[in-house]
């Protein structure tokens, strides 16, 4: 007789629905919420999960930031919450990016007129 056990660890999309500027690309995009955990399997069957972690997505450039476990579980359990990302996402604003009205251009250099179309930014 033998057994079959094993540790991984797995990604999981939660239901949730926010469209935002994203403070990292100045993007209009939406942010989806990814669980990962680990878990135990006993024939291929997952039997228990552990260190649950959930983070902050936002499509438009993939920049991602986890979030706190308390409104990681409340947003999986369906409650509605609204998602501060520009206090959520800190580190992304060392960078100044500048965007075009016009054109949609971004860049980060520190250009007064757009390289692409000659607006002024």
């Amino acid at each position: 007789m033998f057994f079959i056990i094993g540790i991984s660890q797995k990604q999981k999309k939660i239901e949730f629905n926010q469209m935002s500027v994203c403070p990292c690309c100045g993007h209009y995009g939406r942010v989806e919420i990814m669980m990962m955990y680990s878990y135990l399997m006993f024939f291929f069957i997952p039997v228990f999960k552990w260190h649950r972690r959930y983070y902050a997505v936002m499509q438009c450039c993939g920049s991602s930031v986890e979030i706190d476990y308390e409104m990681g579980r409340a947003i999986e359990s369906g409650s509605e919450i609204e998602l501060d990302l520009d206090a959520l996402m800190v580190q992304c604003h060392h960078k100044t990016i500048k965007r075009c009205s016009n054109c949609g251009f971004s860049t980060e250099e520190d250009f007064e007129y757009c390289p692409k179309c000659g607006t002024q930014l």
